[in-house]
């Protein structure tokens, strides 16, 4: 396992920015390692080791050399303004729980954000010197955004907000996509290959 953390892959760095990105990237990381289980599970050290079987005591072993190794990579991962925040933390789940709250925030604090991204989406229209591109770009950064705070915006919804609020100049090109496709079973990405190859 050692060998395995040990690798080439770089550990995705903290700033204090972007938390959301930063985490989803950090999991996959500590997922690829095989050190995922400890952060999210947590462990607990028996008092009395001398009850438990072979087959508990070799998980025990690998659980607190998990437990060892993932602080490693979290500490790596942190700008030194935001290692000071974790560096009293005595388990890993507790050094991950305490950035979650610092820099995702309360629930009321999530509620908040997902609030104005959803509003954000809403109220977003094309711009005259937009191209398509430019503004599924905005489309997606937003709905990215708004799955990091684990909710979702389903493919129809995207599809029919692009469709709607993309302006006149596009107007013959939807009406075509609308007569030569499924617009139910269309995805925001096919619709803008469909948007870019007319």
């Amino acid at each position: 396992m050692a060998d395995t953390f040990c690798s080439s892959i770089p550990i995705p760095t903290f700033n204090g920015d972007n938390y959301d990105f930063w985490s989803i990237k950090m999991k996959t990381h500590l997922c690829a390692q095989n050190l995922w289980d400890v952060v999210n599970d947590g462990y607990i050290n028996p008092d009395d080791i001398s009850t438990l079987s072979t087959a508990q005591k070799k998980e025990l072993k690998e659980n607190q050399q998990k437990d060892s190794l993932t602080p490693l990579a979290l500490q790596m991962s942190l700008a030194d303004t935001y290692f000071s925040r974790i560096m009293r933390a005595k388990m890993v789940k507790e050094t991950w729980d305490k950035l979650k709250e610092e820099f995702y925030g309360s629930y009321k604090v999530r509620t908040c954000c997902l609030q104005t991204l959803r509003r954000n989406f809403e109220n977003l229209k094309m711009k005259d010197s937009e191209i398509a591109k430019d503004y599924y770009s905005k489309i997606d950064k937003i709905v990215n955004q708004i799955k990091s705070y684990e909710d979702d915006v389903p493919q129809k919804k995207v599809v029919g907000k692009i469709l709607i609020t993309c302006t006149e100049k596009y107007d013959p090109i939807i009406a075509a996509i609308d007569e030569s496709k499924d617009i139910d079973k269309l995805t925001a990405g096919e619709l803008m290959g469909s948007l870019e190859a007319y």
